[in-house]
């Protein structure tokens, strides 16, 4: 494996070339082969990111069968259930590995001095903010590409991700290996693999973020429907599109 292959910094045009070049015969390539592809391109310098819903168990499972020694973050919000702090203990025993774990620069309590007690019953775009994006954007910063578990069908602003794109937003390379999947193909494969998941998704809660926005899904809701309820919100602002810069 190639670990010197591109380094964490800012990335040129030529990298951006690379992969619109790319982007077309990607699209037939299995999600193991966009993995090995992420690895042997990019070495130490690519890391999966998650939070550990079914579709991101599917992928570090299907790591661990290519890499040994992946990288894997996630951005813990302070906020999270239970049940997912219990499912990264559970991870990190079953594939060896050891979960970066990123957090805002703000507590809960520095939060709420400065800017109100529960934020995110207010204004939940600031609290994504403080809590989700701007701690990516310091991780990303160390990186020079970054492996998503999105599929295209789960809300609008994900339906146009490609296999491997160009992240405008952050200014790096990022990967969707099962950006095509259905939950069908999704649930497959962790049955089929005996791969571990949180509990909660046994209890209607289909996408499962913080435990003051997310609640469980009624009969005949879309499975969005109990992320940030009451609010016409669908996104933390991770995976909204914006145009690379010229």
């Amino acid at each position: 494996m190639n670990a010197t292959a591109a380094k964490p910094g800012p990335m040129t045009s030529s990298m951006q070339d690379q992969i619109v070049s790319l982007q077309a015969s990607a699209e037939h390539w299995t999600p193991q082969r966009t993995l090995a592809w992420a690895f042997e391109k990019f070495g130490t310098s690519v890391a999966i990111s998650s939070a550990f819903g079914a579709e991101g168990m599917v992928l570090i499972d299907m790591a661990s069968r290519i890499r040994k020694d992946f990288r894997l973050f996630t951005i813990d919000t302070e906020f999270l259930f239970p049940e997912t702090y219990a499912l990264m203990d559970r991870i990190e025993a079953r594939y060896g590995i050891e979960i970066e774990k990123v957090y805002s620069v703000l507590s809960p309590e520095e939060q709420a001095h400065s800017h109100g007690a529960a934020l995110w019953s207010r204004d939940p775009d600031l609290c994504c903010n403080l809590r989700k994006v701007e701690p990516l954007r310091r991780k990303l910063g160390e990186l020079s590409a970054w492996v998503t578990s999105i599929r295209r069908d789960q809300t609008s602003s994900r339906s146009a991700a490609r296999r491997i794109e160009w992240d405008g937003k952050f200014g790096l390379v990022k990967v969707n290996p099962i950006a095509d999947w259905t939950s069908k193909q999704v649930w497959r494969y962790i049955h089929d693999h005996d791969v571990p998941y949180n509990e909660l998704h046994d209890q209607e809660y289909p996408s499962i973020g913080c435990t003051h926005c997310t609640r469980a899904v009624r009969p005949g809701e879309d499975a969005r429907a109990g992320r940030w309820p009451g609010f016409s919100k669908t996104e933390c602002g991770l995976h909204v599109i914006e145009p690379a810069q010229s």
